[in-house]
């Protein structure tokens, strides 16, 4: 199936080339696997829109949404060798290839959203985003991913007791699937375009994501139990394939690296707006949502996953930092 996708998405690309390239003299295909009109989506689209107007005109940003160019980790390997120029990517993917994504995909590891924040927009989330250059990739921005929680579609998730046994989807992280084995599920990573007919089938019970993910994707049609546990607050990041870069001048890569930074608060607005159309859907639906849970289990749960992933004192550094910003 794999060749068929693939060559799907080439002809999809050429598509879209044959009616930008008249009008611009380089057109940047990004990749995103979320739907239209979703926030990192968007704000892709405003990104380009700034590029535009700062370049008049020379260079496009075409955004390709709801995986049309595949799912996050083919797009990765395509973006490393300049198949696709730009990628709004999920952290967890990059974890086993640029060890610094490990930190801020750890449980537990930010305070609030906000604290995020704080960490991202300053010098780590600087340091973090250089990290991927030598693999391939330039790093322009984070955007807001929301906080992750449990949904299935067996039974209300009250305790980490409720998660003994369940087959829970996870992105194909190595954190992640330690996250769910410290917490008494089956791990089961597979792709996120995969997940409704997983459940909706028993091949997997639930899954783990945030209110506009699990609105979006129609996951809550199958899966009647939303548990607010909040695991999880990963920043999601824009990267840009180097080989892409380096064809570009030195002022228009900082008209490029701009242009993502301006994009981020618009992203921001975007995702508070959204995730509270997402909430009243889901609710509207009649999911039953867990609010009251003791969360001091799941954290405690979580000493064996640090201690397997943080292991060299670069990252035992990087956690102290985190920790320490307000």
């Amino acid at each position: 199936m794999k060749p068929v996708k693939t060559l799907a998405a080439a002809l999809l690309a050429s598509v879209a080339f044959a009616t930008t390239a008249m009008a611009c003299e380089i057109t940047l295909r990004s990749s995103d696997t979320h739907p239209d009109g979703y926030p990192t989506v968007e704000a892709v689209k405003y990104m380009g829109k700034l590029v535009e107007e700062r370049t008049d005109g020379r260079i496009c940003v075409e955004v390709f949404h709801s995986a049309q160019l595949g799912e996050e980790k083919d797009t990765i390997e395509q973006t490393k060798f300049g198949v696709i120029d730009l990628n709004r990517v999920s952290m967890g993917p990059f974890n086993n290839l640029v060890e610094e994504t490990k930190v801020v995909s750890l449980p537990y590891i930010f305070k609030s959203v906000e604290h995020m924040h704080h960490v991202m927009d300053g010098p780590i989330g600087d340091e973090i985003l250089a990290a991927f250059e030598p693999h391939g990739y330039v790093g322009l921005a984070f955007y807001d991913g929301g906080s992750r929680s449990f949904y299935n579609k067996v039974k209300p998730i009250k305790s980490i007791d409720d998660l003994k046994g369940m087959k829970v989807r996870v992105m194909q992280s190595d954190i992640f699937v330690d996250m769910m084995s410290a917490l008494g599920a089956n791990a089961t990573p597979m792709p996120y375009g995969e997940v409704y007919s997983a459940i909706q089938t028993g091949v997997i019970d639930g899954a783990e994501n945030n209110w506009p993910s699990f609105e979006s994707s129609g996951h809550y049609e199958v899966a009647g139990y939303y548990t607010l546990d909040e695991h999880l607050i990963v920043p999601e990041v824009l990267v840009m394939s180097k080989i892409s870069w380096d064809k570009l001048s030195p002022e228009d890569q900082a008209t490029v690296r701009q242009a993502a930074r301006e994009s981020v608060p618009e992203m921001r607005k975007m995702w508070v707006a959204r995730e509270k159309a997402s909430e009243d859907k889901v609710l509207a639906a009649g999911v039953e949502v867990i609010t009251q849970i003791d969360k001091e289990p799941f954290m405690a749960a979580m000493d064996s996953v640090y201690e397997k992933h943080v292991t060299s004192d670069k990252l035992k550094d990087l956690v102290a930092r985190i920790r320490a910003t307000d």
